[in-house]
């Protein structure tokens, strides 16, 4: 349990090696985890206000009082990309945008602005990127 609330929380990852993945056009096609993510612990990481979607984005999450609005809102995400779409803007949004604000989640090369908690590791593990997509995956209109 200890060593799943660790991985929630922001610096929790430890350094490890990033799995591979391959770019196709605007998607990641397959899982990070070679498995389907597990919506439900995607949605929790999505409202966790510490470190992830919530703090920029909104949707339909009536119990946060609190929800960004600097992104778009997640409703119906799952309508307007693919998991393989999605997949990409959580690992890495710049390659889609360069002067995007969104963080990149599962990649560390290249990156000027980072805070002190992540140099060198992904914010988010494979399997919590993977639980993410489920999530959003999952939110059609």
């Amino acid at each position: 349990m200890l060593a799943g609330t660790l991985l929630a929380l922001p610096g929790g990852i430890v350094a490890q090696e990033l799995r591979s993945y391959t770019v196709v056009g605007d998607a990641i096609p397959h899982s990070l985890t070679g498995a389907s993510g597990d919506a439900a612990r995607g949605r929790s990481l999505v409202v966790e206000r510490s470190s992830t979607c919530i703090l920029c984005h909104n949707g339909p999450f009536p119990e946060q009082k609190f929800q960004g609005d600097l992104a778009p809102d997640l409703s119906g995400s799952g309508s307007r990309w693919s998991e393989g779409q999605l997949r990409l803007r959580m690992v890495d949004a710049s390659r889609l945008n360069a002067a995007t604000i969104m963080p990149s989640y599962y990649r560390v090369d290249g990156l000027t602005r980072v805070g002190t908690p992540w140099r060198g590791k992904p914010i988010l593990s494979a399997e919590q990127i993977e639980d993410i997509v489920a999530y959003l995956a999952s939110l059609r209109e």
